[in-house]
């Protein structure tokens, strides 16, 4: 199994114990995130010291705060590094008011070139912005594989579909109120679905007494494959390939 969007840096414990119980839960790849300077160099750090970790580097929307150039040319040296697979996590957060929305939309712009010219996916946030945030993706980034990261547009999922982007699901997907959300995780195809935990955040129901950790991914994982009537082991197989296919790894 795969997660394609946790944050190692975040805890709920030491990475080597966080990746020690992922390994042991049979999640061989894992994509950890970053969302600004401290994060992305927290990120390489992890996927330099563990063999299953690779890394993301962005900067977050609620992070975007004062964004410039000299930012982006930080962005673009550390996507240089050869454990970093994505670009982001990028996108536009309405929902608080951590970042202005110019800032939010002149980092989102710079990274979504930034992933075009080094050719890696695009991982994308939106919170109470879905409408800007497929707007800005489709005028600028035609060509780049774009990864919507926690899904939660179950409203505009044959859009999204239609565009190519890849449907990562998060653990609430579980939740007994996200009847929508599973809903749509049995309409994706497989050959564009993929699982994350986004630790420690989003637990999936199974565990949600405990702060989220990527061993906790197979979770969300088995739910979806109930949903969709088919063997974990069909699902498994599936995203494992997605991820390498679009990851590279």
């Amino acid at each position: 199994m795969i997660d394609s969007h946790t944050h190692l840096d975040h805890g709920p414990a030491p990475e080597d114990e966080l990746v020690a119980a992922a390994r042991a839960a049979g999640v061989n790849r894992i994509l950890t995130i970053g969302m600004d300077s401290e994060g992305c160099r927290a990120a390489l750090a992890a996927a330099d010291r563990f063999e299953e970790v690779y890394a993301a580097v962005g900067r977050h929307p609620n992070s975007a705060e004062g964004f410039d150039d000299a930012a982006a040319t930080e962005l673009a040296e550390l996507a240089q590094h050869p454990r970093c697979r994505a670009i982001g996590e990028t996108g536009l957060d309405f929902y608080r008011d951590r970042a202005p929305h110019a800032d939010q939309a002149r980092a989102f712009a710079a990274q979504i070139e930034l992933a075009r010219e080094v050719a890696k996916p695009l991982v994308i946030h939106t919170r109470a912005a879905d409408e800007a945030t497929v707007d800005t993706l489709a005028t600028r980034a035609q060509g780049i594989e774009v990864v919507m990261h926690c899904f939660s547009m179950a409203d505009r999922l044959d859009e999204c579909l239609e565009r190519g982007w890849w449907i990562s699901f998060a653990g609430n997907v579980t939740y007994p109120s996200s009847t929508e959300l599973a809903a749509a995780a049995e309409r994706v195809p497989l050959d564009r679905l993929l699982v994350e935990t986004d630790a420690p955040y989003l637990t999936p129901q199974a565990e949600r007494k405990h702060r989220n950790q990527s061993a906790f991914v197979v979770h969300t994982a088995r739910f979806i494959a109930e949903r969709r009537g088919i063997e974990y082991a069909e699902l498994e197989q599936a995203v494992e390939a997605n991820a390498a296919r679009l990851f590279g790894w």
